[in-house]
């Protein structure tokens, strides 16, 4: 994989099977909440692929290691797993998705990757239709309810106006807030 292809669900979980793998050979015990795209794609079936899998995870220096072996053997970049989000993450629970022999796998509720959404959403990617999708999930009908959600994660952080243009527009509200 070149550092522009695509990755999707199933060859996720693959390269998280072998990343197991690789942490059982040297027998260590590790743990991982993955964000964004690889949620989006493995937990909501929402979206086809992503760039990459943007994740936080423990022991960091054993995991990146096996993270290396599992890119070198499969064409993979070296940051295929992608631990940047850390910068962005503000306190919030986990919910298990695989729990494997030597890796646990986690992701965050969908009214926390929602905030997270709702704050980092690009034009012309496919942040609109995660927004859309797990808005649905959730059963949100204002874009009120949207902003609270997000003001419940990151109480200091300003949504900029283009994305509370697109939140108006994508539940057909206007908010106060």
């Amino acid at each position: 994989m070149k550092a522009a292809q695509q990755v999707n669900a199933e060859e996720i979980k693959r390269y998280l099977t072998e990343l197991n793998d690789e942490l059982r050979s040297m027998d260590i015990k590790g743990e991982i909440c993955l964000y964004g795209g690889a949620v989006m794609a493995i937990a909501y079936n929402a979206r086809p692929d992503t760039d990459d899998v943007d994740a936080v995870f423990e022991p960091v220096r054993e995991i990146r290691k096996a993270a290396r072996l599992v890119a070198e053997r499969n064409g993979l970049p070296i940051g295929w797993l992608n631990d940047a989000v850390e910068i962005f993450l503000a306190r919030h629970e986990r919910r298990i998705l695989l729990d494997l022999s030597h890796l646990k796998i986690y992701v965050p509720p969908p009214d926390y990757l929602l905030a997270m959404k709702v704050l980092s959403a690009r034009a012309d990617t496919m942040d609109q239709d995660d927004l859309k999708v797990l808005v649905r999930k959730l059963g949100l009908k204002s874009a009120g309810e949207v902003f609270g959600i997000v003001k419940g994660y990151y109480p200091r952080k300003e949504i900029k106006p283009e994305t509370r243009i697109l939140i108006e527009e994508l539940l057909g509200t206007r908010a106060n807030g």
